[in-house]
Order: C-alpha cells, then sequence, then structure tokens
C-alpha cells in the first residue's frame, strides 16, 4: 500500500491502463483536485500542452513522483 498523501498539484503516474480513457499505464497527469482522502481529479496533457483526459480517480491508481530525494 502506498503511503504518500497525495495533493492538490501533485505530479502522478497512472498504475493501470484506462482504454476507455485513452490513457495508459505511466503516463503522467496534474492532480488538479482532491475530491476526497481516496478520489482525485487528475489531468493529463499531451507534449503540446493540450488537455487529453480528466479522470476522477482512486488513490490505488496513482503513483506520486517525487523530484527530490526522500528517506524510505
Amino acid at each position: 500500500m502506498q503511503k504518500t498523501t497525495v495533493k492538490l498539484l501533485d505530479v502522478v503516474a497512472l498504475l493501470a491502463d484506462k482504454p476507455a480513457e485513452k490513457l495508459v499505464a505511466g503516463q503522467v497527469g496534474t492532480v488538479v483536485e482532491v475530491l476526497s482522502p481516496n478520489a482525485f481529479l487528475v489531468e493529463f496533457l499531451d507534449a503540446n500542452g493540450r488537455t487529453v483526459a480528466v479522470e476522477e480517480l482512486k488513490r490505488a491508481e496513482l503513483l506520486v513522483l517525487k523530484h527530490e530525494a526522500v528517506a524510505a
């Protein structure tokens, strides 16, 4: 289980394919709204900065990406 808290504007990666939404595992998005402690609205962009999808996702579907080293 992932213990990192997901916050507004966190950069996250999708952990599983979501073919109906045309999203694939590993795709990176930004949390644009925290709906509950376990539900988030995540925006995914293309290489040109255009929105590809905005999806409601559960905590278990996301990996919070880190830009700085942290203690495990």
